[in-house]
């Protein structure tokens, strides 16, 4: 596989240590790390009802390895069907996972790590995407992760709310205006102004809308240009696919962190889905090895092995950080990570 070299503007002169009181920029961590590749994570939200404790759980075993932030995803709305009696169902809008905001302040205050509200367009107008980075700045949430997000479950595309962003690009403009002070109706030289690094999906093997990778890349390209500070990329199995993605991305100045997003398999049918949902590729040797799998435990192995690999390999290219998706369970995030760091 080709290696590509990672070059981080040095910023900082303290030492790679976890932050007592103070919040940092992902691109602040990436800098005091001088070159060391450091360990993330993504979590999904409980759904309505669940105790955090759960997701307490399972967070509690990745902090050995220090995680500088922990990302936190959003969820789109969807429609619920409520039981109104005599047969009769109403359709309700609803969300299934709220709590994004609240579980990166509790997160923030109980293991004092700096945590990245993911933003969306889908389903916000610009003015709730204000209120609610109003409401990060206030709580000293000063990463952010803005993202077009998908569509609807019953729609065939992406459809904006009205009054809303369109694209990840916009949201990155409206996000890049509040660090001057400029708010959607007024205000513009104020003392107290936010200050987000903002980060950005990028899909080494292209957006599943987009024609080509190289017209993705464009659409990157836009995002950075309107003020994305750095980049987490979507999940992939053949790390030559990132390696060229990056190499590319430089080649057309994209110059800001790119940082691998990686997802071990975890079960038999992620074979099927992961292809489906999010039109990647897996390497025929990753295939043949779930396949002679006899039980679910055995693939469990085979995911964590083949991410071992792909980590250790994109750590000796010196990303600037691996980061995990562990959609809520650890168990194999912590087997990976602990041969990796």
């Amino acid at each position: 596989m080709t290696v590509v070299s990672f070059k981080v503007k040095r910023q900082l002169t303290t030492d790679n240590q976890q932050p007592t009181t103070d919040t940092m920029k992902v691109t602040d961590h990436i800098a005091a790390a001088k070159g060391e590749t450091l360990f993330s994570f993504e979590i999904v939200p409980p759904t309505k009802g669940t105790s955090i404790q759960e997701l307490y759980d399972n967070i509690d075993p990745l902090m050995e390895f220090k995680p500088p932030f922990i990302d936190v995803t959003t969820s789109r709305e969807e429609y619920v069907y409520v039981n109104k009696g005599n047969g009769l169902l109403e359709k309700k809008l609803t969300r299934m996972r709220p709590g994004t905001l609240g579980i990166c302040a509790s997160i923030k205050h109980k293991y004092n790590v700096d945590t990245v509200p993911h933003v969306l367009c889908g389903g916000f107008t610009k003015e709730e995407t204000e209120y609610l980075l109003v409401d990060c700045h206030y709580l000293g949430i000063d990463n952010v992760m803005a993202l077009r997000g998908d569509a609807m479950k019953d729609e065939q595309s992406f459809i904006p709310k009205e009054g809303g962003n369109h694209y990840a690009a916009d949201l990155v403009s409206q996000i890049h205006q509040l660090n001057q002070g400029n708010y959607l109706h007024g205000l513009k030289d104020i003392e107290h102004k936010s200050d987000f690094c903002i980060g950005v999906a990028g899909y080494p093997e292209k957006h599943l809308e987009a024609p080509s990778l190289t017209s993705d890349l464009k659409r990157l390209k836009e995002k950075v240009d309107a003020g994305a500070d750095y980049v987490v990329t979507q999940m992939f199995f053949d790390n030559s696919k990132f390696f060229e993605f990056v190499a590319k991305a430089r080649e057309i100045g994209i110059n800001v962190p790119i940082i691998p997003g990686i997802k071990p398999i975890a079960v038999q049918r992620h074979l099927q889905i992961l292809p489906q949902i999010f039109r990647i590729d897996l390497p025929e040797d990753l295939i043949n090895a779930v396949e002679k799998c006899k039980t679910p435990a055995d693939i469990r192995q085979v995911g964590v092995e083949w991410a071992i690999q792909q980590s250790l390999e994109l750590k000796a290219a010196g990303v600037p950080f691996l980061h995990y998706y562990s959609m809520g369970k650890s168990e194999n995030i912590r087997q990976i990570a602990s041969k990796v760091f």
